[in-house]
């Protein structure tokens, strides 16, 4: 194979898009005017009547789903060609139009009184979406009149989706200074993890200067954003700012809280101990905050070409469940995967599920380092799930965010150990053990930091707009909460805050990466004190709940592994595992 990095092939959605695109667009709208015919007669239906809407309801929504996530990810790919915003923002607007022709069989369907409900799941047919009505139904308090529901919809693409897309084009326009030229976002936060302490230094001062620079705009984007979401969260009679998102997830505000709590206490124990400990291994007191994620003295920075990485992650796979690893093995053969660093591609990475009929695009920007494996085992992840659970269908195959992390997580893990194992030496695992445990504080301690901040946020937004001074305040005693003494956080640090898009994009979506990565702790422990028989037992129960989707519940879907994220005692036992990995370093030291 040779060993150039891929750009994925999109004609598995669309071979000519124009003219397909157009012709979905037609059916779609033919489908919509028989289900609308329907609108306001739900609750007189059969169950089997009723089966068959929502059938037909899956199918012209899996179509239009296609259809945008086509868009979204050509505009991914290349986000400085307008045309590929114009052409995003497009169908964002025509797709709305039949979103808000639709909505009515959500309302009514949720609205169905209980003793009509109860009557119509007597048919197997309307039995068998269950699970997506149980979710469906859970959001009946906060629903609005069909006529306000309908125009918070159409009006999407002119409101948030649009405050969205600017801070996406100019975050991608963005060029920072770095050695007498100019880098991509994505290129500077590769610095900030380069050997030499004067590159690290030079880039976290370019990143800190632009942000700066362009904080004005940031503020006022998430400002938009924030008093947006308190207006619907108020007419919906929301409380607090994350429990939408909880409902949305699936999870319960104190299942949250309790997370969020855990998490915060154990930050003396986890993060200020280990950087202290870095800070010592550097030979200082404290880190520069751009010093947070430099390799360690004496690491060689090894370096991993494609063929590396790939043969890592699907062998990593293959030790554990060899059908999952050949699930792998279909996104590298086939051009599922977008890994090359190039200007105007989005920085990141993610997994598009895109449609059950198709299958999930990965877009990473691969650049050789250890990391880089890890993160393609981590997107492999959630596409493997993603493929695994598209037998729901449509509306049951997506996964609440309490697990929606859990087979990416896991993923990892297995990459990881693969490597551990394979370790020369005491050094060399240290050096992998480091950089594991700095990857869970990022995914644990700085995620929920990133939640206490958006909390602190969201708050003081409903007295008012929050100046970008302000904002930085907030970010600043957070962030300082959340990393401790050991890292020097100075006025540069003030901005940082600009650059990360998920407060933008899903507010409160950042506690899930928490969440999934302290599930898995909580597996991986599980699964570590098994017999060779039990963990063949585990692993298919693994695969089982990757296949439910959005069918079960967390607490249902962890309960086969004897696990119940409902005691405090779990977020600890994840929290644990971290802090056992840092004892083991101190031992190494």
């Amino acid at each position: 194979m040779p060993d150039s990095l891929p750009i994925w092939d999109l004609t598995d959605l669309y071979t000519d898009s124009s003219t397909s695109i157009q012709l979905d667009l037609d059916t779609a709208k033919q489908q919509t005017e028989k289900l609308v015919q329907h609108e306001g007669r739900l609750s007189q239906m059969t169950g089997a009547e009723l089966a068959a809407v929502i059938a037909e309801y899956q199918s012209v929504s899996e179509r239009l789903s296609r259809i945008i996530s086509h868009a979204d990810l050509q505009f991914a790919a290349d986000m400085a060609d307008p045309q590929t915003g114009q052409h995003a923002q497009g169908m964002k607007e025509a797709i709305s139009g039949f979103s808000s022709q639709l909505m009515f069989i959500e309302l009514e369907l949720a609205a169905m009184d209980e003793d009509g409900f109860q009557q119509a799941l007597s048919d197997p047919d309307f039995y068998h979406f269950l699970p997506w009505l149980r979710r469906l139904r859970a959001f009946a308090p906060h629903q609005l009149e069909t006529r306000l529901e309908q125009m918070l919809v159409e009006r999407t693409p002119a409101g948030r989706s649009a405050w969205i897309r600017l801070f996406d084009e100019t975050a991608t326009a963005l060029r920072f200074a770095f050695q007498g030229t100019e880098v991509t976002e994505a290129e500077i936060l590769n610095k900030l993890s380069d050997p030499s302490p004067d590159i690290r230094k030079e880039a976290g001062h370019s990143l800190s200067e632009v942000m700066q620079d362009n904080q004005r705009l940031f503020c006022l984007i998430l400002n938009v954003i924030a008093k947006d979401k308190e207006i619907d969260d108020r007419w919906r009679g929301f409380n607090r700012p994350v429990s939408s998102r909880n409902l949305a997830n699936d999870v319960d505000d104190a299942t949250v809280d309790a997370l969020s709590s855990a998490v915060t206490a154990r930050m003396p124990d986890i993060a200020h101990r280990y950087y202290h400990l870095k800070a010592g291994w550097m030979g200082a007191d404290e880190l520069p905050w751009w010093d947070r994620n430099a390799p360690l003295p004496g690491d060689d920075d090894r370096r991993f070409n494609w063929s590396d990485a790939r043969q890592i992650v699907t062998d990593a796979f293959a030790d554990f469940d060899q059908p999952m690893a050949d699930v792998a093995q279909q996104f590298f053969e086939r051009n599922w995967i977008d890994a090359e660093v190039r200007k105007g591609k989005a920085s990141g990475a993610f997994s598009h599920p895109t449609v059950p009929s198709a299958h999930p695009y990965i877009l990473m920007n691969f650049d050789g380092r250890a990391r880089d494996v890890m993160t393609l085992a981590h997107e492999m992840g959630h596409g493997i799930h993603q493929v695994l659970a598209a037998d729901k269908g449509y509306l049951m195959s997506d996964t609440p965010l309490t697990l929606a992390e859990t087979a990416s997580v896991f993923a990892e893990m297995l990459a990881f150990q693969a490597l551990v194992d394979k370790a020369p030496n005491n050094a060399a695992r240290r050096f992998l053990l480091a950089g594991k445990v700095e990857d869970m504080l990022n995914t644990v301690v700085r995620q929920i930091a990133f939640h206490n901040f958006e909390t602190a946020f969201h708050d003081a937004r409903k007295s008012g707009e929050v100046s970008a001074e302000a904002l930085s305040d907030l970010w600043m005693q957070t962030q300082t909460q959340a990393l401790g003494p050991a890292v020097r956080l100075d006025d540069s640090y003030r901005p940082i805050w600009a650059y990360i898009p998920h407060f933008v994009h899903t507010p409160f979506y950042v506690y899930a990466y928490a969440f999934g990565d302290c599930l898995v702790n909580a597996l991986w422990q599980n699964y570590q004190v098994k017999s060779a028989a039990d963990k063949l037992v585990f692993s298919e129960q693994y695969i089982q709940l990757l296949k439910a989707g959005g069918t079960k519940r967390y607490n249902e879907a962890l309960a086969p592994f004897g696990l119940n994220p409902a005691h405090a005692s779990f977020w600890n036992m994840g929290l644990d595992m971290i802090a056992g990995m840092i004892d083991e370093l101190e031992s190494l030291s």
